[in-house]
């Protein structure tokens, strides 16, 4: 895929772009599926087939190679990645997004010139280091530290649960440089290239599903980068850059649930309209009807609030309450409609191989990362709270 040049592509070429993205999502990794879960990895044909269209940098500006495509955009190109394995998103997610916006919105000049071309062309597989044990939706509670040694910055510490470390080109690594105080929270972001001594990755996590999206513990034990991989220039710009980094993802995250939602409904009225009871379509059974009126209410609301907090993204009126909305509802929605469409299925949706068995498994992560629902919550509670205190 390409656009032209320029700040931003036309409506006509996003739809091109969606329009080749659908196709590729149901024609070439859909019929994969299974083979995907089995082998737990992407094939490298359909990796490579991701490169050439564009996918690994379609949220990164055009002047870096990327796509340029704005969160209104990405959340639509979202819900189609939803529609397959997740472990597709997984592949570019981290180099679209939590990682690779992390350079487009606080990086310097001169350290865009050095990573976005090759993230953006997927040459560069950059990994988000944020969460630790004890710090996970919560990076005010990080552990890791970097201090300056000889002239360099040391950086000590554990963080788990990375996404694409096994195969990560690059770490954006947030440590804490000193005690929050009134000048900010102590916490810089670094960018530390895999094959920099003292870097270890663990072994790949055993997951409860996701086969194929790979996520590993990595430990930085007296790794040492120079002043020229301290993002900004700054050393408190790390929990702004999660802060906003983070915002942005469950945006994202929230269209991903759903496609996903859209693909186990559509299974669902398929199966319902095929399988029979007693000689009877199941579909013809009202209880059987109302789940899919559920699933199908469920879904068309999610498909609206993302869009809207998308929209409120781009024009800058929201950037914190509708992304925290957005995610919880939509990732609990996915959460409920796997359900239903397991009961849809009957015991049949209970076995191995049937995609809405995988897609149960595989949405229940949904919840949990880039904010766990309860950090939702708090989100959307504390500011309603504190914005009445504030009008009052």
């Amino acid at each position: 895929m390409t656009s032209a040049a320029g700040d931003a592509v036309t409506e006509d070429e996003f739809r091109e772009i969606l329009a080749q993205t659908r196709k590729f999502v149901r024609e070439v990794v859909v019929p994969r599926e299974r083979e995907i879960a089995e082998a737990d990895r992407v094939p490298d044909r359909i990796a490579d087939q991701a490169k050439e269209m564009g996918l690994f940098g379609y949220a990164l500006p055009q002047e870096w190679g990327g796509l340029g495509l704005n969160l209104v955009h990405d959340v639509e190109l979202a819900m189609e990645f939803g529609y397959t394995t997740l472990s597709l998103r997984s592949m570019f997610g981290t180099n679209n997004g939590i990682a690779g916006q992390v350079l487009v919105g606080f990086g310097t000049e001169e350290q865009k010139a050095r990573w976005l071309d090759g993230i953006a062309a997927g040459r560069v597989i950059a990994s988000f280091a944020l969460t630790e044990e004890g710090a996970g939706s919560n990076p005010a509670s990080l552990r890791t530290t970097a201090r300056r040694v000889e002239g360099a910055w040391e950086i000590e510490g554990t963080k788990r649960f990375i996404t694409n470390a096994p195969v990560a080109d690059l770490f954006v690594v947030f440590a804490r440089t000193r005690p929050a105080d009134a000048q900010g929270a102590g916490i810089a972001v670094f960018l530390v290239p895999a094959d920099t001594p003292g870097v270890q990755v663990g072994p790949k996590d055993r997951k409860m599903g996701q086969e194929g999206a790979w996520t590993a513990e990595v430990r930085f034990s007296g790794v040492r980068v120079g002043d020229d991989a301290l993002v900004g220039e700054s050393e408190d710009i790390g929990y702004r850059a999660a802060m906003s980094s983070l915002a942005r993802g469950r945006v994202h995250i929230a269209a991903l649930a759903v496609g996903t939602a859209q693909r186990a409904l559509d299974e669902s009225v398929a199966y319902a309209a095929s399988a029979t009871q007693g000689g009877t379509p199941i579909g013809e059974f009202q209880l059987v009807q109302a789940m899919l009126a559920d699933m199908q209410t469920g879904v068309m609301a999610g498909r609206a609030l993302v869009r809207d907090a998308a929209r409120l993204w781009v024009s800058d009126e929201d950037r914190r309450t509708a992304p925290s909305v957005a995610k919880l509802y939509c990732t609990e929605m996915a959460g409920t409609v796997a359900d239903l469409a397991v009961q849809v299925h009957g015991g049949t949706g209970y076995m191995r191989d049937v995609a809405v068995e995988r897609i149960y498994r595989d949405v229940r992560l949904l919840r949990l990362y880039e904010g766990t629902s309860e950090i939702q919550r708090l989100i959307i509670g504390g500011g309603l709270v504190r914005a009445a205190r504030r009008s009052g």
